[in-house]
């Protein structure tokens, strides 16, 4: 393909200086012509091009995975490794002739650049930096430089978000090209990809999608910048890093320059700059790119055209020749001959190698190209396949082979990456069906693979589609830039359209857009939607404004609704009962309208207080009465703060101090005086319950506003003692810890007589009550928590029953206490009491006085005054009278002297130490005393259980107020 008599033209220069453009209209200009392109994209776009000049007939598209050769086509448009050398032509042009320096594919341009000639006229396109390359290997060419036509200016760095309307956003791998398509989908409405991988179908349709202004961004990788015109205004670097099959590396200045000058057309400037983690350029870099000043290429990649296939071994020896001119450098990294290397170390393509014609057909498929970019070993074993069975039977691939290969890839479903990896292996298999002497039937098999990556090409264009272009969120940007009005309304469902796009739903006063998942988006369909939602919301104010009472539902999250909507937020006011409000949403309204609307609600919220909580409020106005005696008042003023209720043993001294009149004062008031809490029963109402606890959390500081306040279900009498609530938290809704359940006060107190009732009895039962299965139906609870109830508020089990699990026949009775222990508050199950950790710091004193180890919780030993007599037994009617009789007849052995020994425990029927509430005092049972059945009812003065001892040294008014689950400290 070379003649001695043509004109040899190298036009070189920038990119937008028309140099492909030049060449493709001397090409027409003659009878005949041929251009070699880097990309099938961009052979595929000239193809149209000439098509469109000449006629369908007279032009021929020839790539490794596609040929359309009429018989009359003049004019071949191919790729550079996809040129018929052996044919000869008028016209010869071979584009981006830089690529001759690339280390996999440079050596076929050096070759085209040597060898390649048109009869007629022969013409190089590129980069200046081969302008010395060429004058060296073809010293007799005409050198023609060509200026760029607009001006490439450096903008600087850019975030993603603020990037101008039709820029090209540069980055160099697929995985990184969809997650910055998939951000700019999210915040800019939607971008078109274009790779080298996608086929041209699918890239047309892309660029359509670009060109057609449906969406402002282009995702890319470094393919346009080998000749693809668009019209691209920025070029924004999101990488300047890439892999080239070896290693990561930077770009250097004329790959940039190269890239970046896809920005501006013809006559219209254009800028680049960098965009998302990219690193800003050197100045350097800046000054070269944009006065296109590269350092010129230093080397060509070369490799022996006159190969020796006599054997395996000639031909590997043959690829490895030298070059002859010191300009040239022989090609390392092709994956041909990579893949040549591999296969010639296996056995069963080693035997197949017994003629020249096999070797031939064995570099020959390993020049298959690699669409699929696996590894060596894995292209190596796809060539082998192919390779075994090209050389064997009639040396063809077979039919039931191809078809199986093809059924598997003819799938249309998946995301991008699955039809994008189909894509790449139908390629391959194109590529062989337009190997004439490859298959039976060329014609058939490239029908059926250019069909298969037709339709694969029409789904993946819709899945890109799908994934990163939201077509409505692109219609509603433009319509935001344009000046004309949008046409947008609200339903009566609440449902609102702009322009026919429903863009979300008015809930309440909040607009919700129809994001579904785009967190940036919602802003702007807010401004879309603003014209239709402004006159709605203005009118739901006023309605709020004057709603019924009974139209509107405070949640158990502060939240006040409005036809299952939430229109509102309590939030801190002046005080407890008097919070403040918080619109939800309505910002779109006007001042006065949402000012009204706040106030409503406000007084609403007001007015329920007075109505559900009267009774706390009449406990303040009793506070607050300077006619009520002082003490009544302070207790009042403590009730109303705690919520209306209080443990009794914390306010112990205060009832004792109350006289007739302060307590007829607060009952007046509404306060019941409980054995074990002081409480208004009123407060204990779910509504009023429930209320109290929402406007108490309400006011916590640390509360989370979206966070429902914690309230115990309606009905029930008790509930689990979770012990990471506190006390007040339970006694504010009107339960009381005990052990292992929190019981509501009105049930504790009604178990408080069930108890005191009992004990009344007379006998052996005096003091004493049994378990039953009232208590367990009062409670809700089993008998086990039953147990740990009783055992909390210092009862103590004297006689169990037949059946652990039933409470039938189980016998309590009241803990006793030494005279010098000190009362301890009833033990709630959150650890060790107060009067425990008073006797541990006695006990320590003790040990400090003996000499002895002080350490916590240690049980301290018996003494003797701890240790009670038993009582006579009567041995007459004992059955071991006859052994004690025995044992007077039998002599008495001479004393002997016995080691002194600990005392040891006695069953619970005799005198014994005890351990009381958490085991750390003992104290000594002995018979209830009579006076423990004389207790008045809980609701007055309920009297501690006293031993004789203590008789003289505790009051005797029948008034006083100390219960005997209760500390007076």
């Amino acid at each position: 393909m070379s003649s001695s008599n043509q004109t040899l033209t190298a036009v070189l220069g920038p990119t937008n200086t028309g140099k492909t453009h030049l060449a493709v209209e001397r090409m027409l200009a003659r009878g005949s012509g041929i251009m070699g392109l880097p990309l099938r994209l961009l052979a595929r776009e000239i193809y149209d091009r000439v098509v469109a000049a000449k006629g369908a007939k007279a032009a021929a598209l020839v790539t490794g995975e596609e040929k359309i050769i009429p018989p009359t086509a003049r004019y071949f448009i191919c790729t550079t490794e996809a040129m018929p050398v052996s044919r000869r032509f008028d016209f010869v042009g071979l584009d981006e002739i830089q690529l001759a320096g690339d280390h996999e594919r440079g050596h076929v341009f050096t070759d085209r650049l040597l060898h390649c000639r048109g009869t007629q006229e022969t013409m190089f396109m590129g980069s200046a930096t081969m302008t010395s390359q060429v004058r060296h290997l073809t010293p007799d060419f005409h050198h023609e430089n060509r200026e760029r036509f607009s001006q490439l200016t450096y903008a600087g760095p850019s975030k993603l978000t603020r990037l101008p309307r039709r820029s090209a956003i540069i980055a160099f791998s697929a995985e990184r090209v969809y997650a910055i398509a998939e951000l700019v989908r999210r915040r800019r409405g939607g971008a078109a990809v274009v790779m080298g991988g996608l086929s041209p179908r699918t890239r047309n349709a892309q660029v359509g999608l670009y060109q057609s202004g449906e969406v402002d961004f282009l995702i890319a990788t470094d393919a346009i910048g080998m000749g693809l015109n668009m019209d691209v205004d920025h070029v924004a670097f999101a990488d300047t890093k890439k892999f080239d099959g070896r290693r990561f590396r930077t770009l250097t200045a004329a790959e940039l320059g190269q890239i970046a000058g896809r920005a501006g057309r013809f006559r219209t400037d254009g800028t680049f700059g960098e965009t998302a983690d990219a690193r800003p350029l050197t100045p350097d870099m800046v000054e070269a790119v944009e006065h296109h000043r590269f350092a010129p290429v230093q080397k060509l990649q070369w490799r022996n055209p006159l190969l020796d296939e006599s054997s395996i071994r000639a031909l590997q020896h043959s690829l490895t020749r030298p070059p002859p001119d010191k300009s040239l450098e022989r090609v390392r990294e092709a994956i041909d001959e990579l893949t040549l290397n591999e296969l010639a170390r296996d056995a069963d393509v080693r035997d197949r190698l017994t003629s020249r014609g096999l070797v031939a057909r064995l570099w020959d498929t390993c020049r298959l190209p690699d669409f699929r970019k696996a590894t060596v070993d894995a292209h190596a074993r796809l060539v082998k396949t192919l390779y075994m069975h090209l050389t064997e039977g009639n040396g063809l691939l077979p039919h039931e082979f191809l078809h199986g290969q093809l059924a598997k890839l003819d799938k249309m479903s998946g995301d991008v990456d699955a039809l994008a990896a189909r894509l790449s292996h139908v390629r391959t298999w194109a590529y062989a069906a337009n190997r004439a002497d490859w298959t039976s039937d060329p014609v058939y098999w490239q029908g059926r693979t250019r069909d298969l990556e037709d339709r694969l090409s029409d789904a993946l264009h819709e899945r890109l589609i799908q994934r990163f272009v939201d077509r409505r969120t692109s219609a509603l940007v433009k319509g935001l830039r344009g000046e004309r009005d949008m046409l947008a309304g609200v339903n009566a469902a609440g449902e609102v359209t702009v322009e026919g796009h429903y863009l979300g739903r008015l809930e309440g006063l909040v607009f919700k857009p129809d994001v579904r998942g785009k967190e940036l988006e919602a802003r702007m369909l807010k401004s879309a939607a603003f014209k239709a939602l402004r006159p709605e919301v203005n009118q739901r104010l006023g309605e709020i404004a004057e709603i019924p009472a009974s139209d509107l539902k405070l949640a158990q999250t502060g939240m006040i609704e409005w036809q299952d909507f939430v229109i509102a937020r309590l939030v801190p006011g002046p005080d407890t009962l008097k919070p403040g409000v918080k619109l939800v949403g309505g910002e779109l309204g006007a001042g006065p309208a949402i000012k009204a609307a706040e106030t409503g609600l406000e007084t609403w919220i007001r007015t329920r207080v007075e109505d559900v909580l009267a009774p706390l409020l009449a406990l303040k106005a009793a506070a607050d009465d300077l006619d009520v005696p002082g003490s009544a008042r302070g207790l009042a003023f403590r009730l109303f703060e705690a919520g209306g209720a209080l443990p009794r043993h914390e306010i112990a001294d205060e009832v004792k101090a109350l006289g007739p009149p302060e307590r007829s004062a607060l009952r007046k008031a509404g306060v019941r005086f409980g054995e074990h809490a002081i409480f208004l029963p009123a407060m204990l109402k779910p509504a009023a319950a429930e209320l109290n606890a929402i406007l108490r959390d309400f006011n916590a500081p640390d509360r989370g506003t979206d966070e429902p306040v914690w309230m115990p279900a309606p009905g029930l009498t008790s509930i689990v003692n979770d012990r990471a609530r506190s006390r007040p938290d339970y006694v504010a809704r009107g339960f009381y810890p005990c052990g292992p359940r929190a019981i509501r006060l009105d049930m504790l107190e009604r178990l408080a007589d069930m108890i005191r009732d009992a004990r009344q009895s007379e006998g052996e039962m005096a003091g004493k009550f049994e378990l039953s299965a009232g208590m367990n139906g009062l409670l809700g609870c089993s008998v086990e928590d039953l147990r740990g109830v009783l055992s909390s508020l210092r009862y103590r089990c004297i006689k169990k029953g037949e059946d652990p699990e039933k409470a039938a026949g189980e016998i309590w009775g009241m803990r006793k206490r030494r005279p010098d222990q000190p009362r301890r508050k009833p033990d709630d199950g959150r650890g060790e009491t107060r009067g425990a950790r008073s006797d541990r710091g006695e006990r320590n004193e003790r040990n400090d006085r003996r000499g002895g180890p002080k350490r916590e919780g240690r049980k301290p030993r018996p003494t003797s005054r701890d240790v009670i007599a038993p009582e006579p037994v009567d041995m007459e009617s004992s059955p071991f009278a006859a052994l004690a009789e025995l044992k007077l007849a039998t002599p008495e052995p001479a004393p002997k002297k016995r080691k002194r020994r600990k005392p040891k425990k006695k069953p619970a029927e005799t005198a014994s130490p005890m351990t009381q509430g958490d085991g750390d005092t003992p104290i000594v049972t002995s018979p209830e005393p009579a006076m423990e059945s004389q207790r008045p009812a809980a609701d007055d003065t309920p009297v501690e259980p006293q031993t004789p001892e203590t008789v003289s040294s505790e009051t005797t008014n029948s008034e006083t107020e100390t219960s005997p689950h209760t500390s007076s400290s």
